[in-house]
This record gives structure tokens, sequence and C-alpha cells, in this order.
């Protein structure tokens, strides 16, 4: 999988490149992540990227030649390449379009600044337009972190034990509860079952645990 991220700070990029899964993936050449610096696209000498908002408000707009010209460059490398806009209006990143995300070679990351892109880029240029929550953040990178990360935890090799990804929203299911030594601190002990070696009641204990997780803090995922 081939991530390329057009971005205004290139730089924030270094840490999930350098450490943790994400990292390991790279080194293990399972996925690759290359950054696009979106000013080296400006045509002007001040290398601006964004103009006055028409029709007037508060903050700037990220303007179309610039994004247009980076993302044309893009697709000379990885013609197949699917953009994607981080945006709070987008479709609500779930475990669902994670997987369908999983099914490309290539994804294009977009990450806006300021009060966003030009509409003609969204409209003509994007492919998925994606929201991490209802929430606003100061740019699309963090997003585009969290995306990446989500999709390159389900690629094949990446994480060391593959019953690992049988985690929450699998089924639409919450994650069953977990226990670790020591067997029993400050009088809470662990669950039984899970001490008895039966795999088949220790399997179907988890299973009910995790179905009544799911009732009582995310009940919408069971109507799903």
């Amino acid at each position: 999988m081939k991530f390329d991220i057009i971005t205004l700070f290139p730089e924030m990029f270094s840490a999930i490149k350098e450490e943790g899964v994400i990292a390991r993936a790279i080194k293990k050449s399972i996925i690759s992540i290359t950054t696009w610096q979106l000013r080296d696209f400006s045509l002007n000498k001040y290398k601006n990227v964004d103009d006055k908002s028409y029709g007037g408000g508060a903050g700037m707009v990220m303007q179309v030649q610039p994004i247009r010209d980076c993302i044309i460059e893009i697709k000379k490398q990885n013609p197949k390449t699917k953009v994607i806009y981080l945006s709070p209006q987008g479709k609500k990143l779930n475990q669902d379009l994670v997987e369908k995300l999983t099914t490309y070679d290539s994804l294009t990351m977009l990450c806006g600044r300021y009060e966003g892109i030009d509409e003609r880029v969204i409209e003509n240029d994007i492919d998925y337009e994606v929201s991490i929550g209802d929430y606003v953040i100061s740019g699309g990178e963090l997003a585009a972190m969290v995306v990446i990360d989500a999709i390159s935890r389900r690629l094949p090799n990446v994480l060391g034990n593959e019953d690992s990804l049988k985690d929450s929203f699998t089924d639409n299911l919450l994650d069953y509860p977990h226990y670790t030594r020591p067997e029993s601190i400050d009088g809470d002990i662990v669950p039984e079952v899970l001490l008895s070696g039966n795999q088949a009641k220790i399997d179907a204990w988890r299973l009910e645990q995790a179905k009544h997780k799911t009732r009582q803090k995310r009940p919408d995922l069971l109507s799903n």
C-alpha cells in the first residue's frame, strides 16, 4: 500500500514513520509514505497556496491550482490512486470504510488547513471526503495519520499476531474484557473461566462479554 500525503507540514509525519506499527510496516516494505509539500506547486514567488474567500468571511481558502497540480504529479506515478480529502464534512470513518480503503493499492491524502479548500477541488478531484468525527481540528494531518494507522493495521503481516485484528467493531461488536497478571489485586479477581484452560468455554465467555459490552456502551452497533 502506497500513501501519498499532500500537506503544508510534512515534518508532522516523521513520528508515525519512525515509531510503532507504521514504522515496522515501512521497514517490511508493506506500506510506503511519501509527503508532498504543497508550496512546491505554488506559481508565485512567495509560495502562497491560499487566498481570501469570495463573499468575505474569516480565514483563507486553499487554492485549486497548487492542489490540482500536485495531484496530477502524484497520478503520473500512481495513475490508479484514490484521493481522500480529510474534512469534518466528510463520511465518518468507521471500520467498514477502513476495510473498503484497504482494497486499494494507492491512496492520496489531502490535508486541508485554514478555512478549507476551494469547493471545485472537492467536486472534481476528490474520490472520498472522510471525517474522523464530529469535531474540528487545526488541519488534516492528524486525521490522515488516523486513517493511515487504521488501514495499515488491517494489511497482512503488519501486526505480529493476526488475532489482534479481532478487536472492537469486528462483527459490529466491541472488544471483550482483557486481564493480565496478577490474578488478584486489591480484591479484584480475574474471571475464573479465563483460568480454566478450556478454550471453548473461554471463547463463549468472550463472545457473550463482547455482546454485553456492546449492548451497554454502543447499542447502535447491534442495529447495523
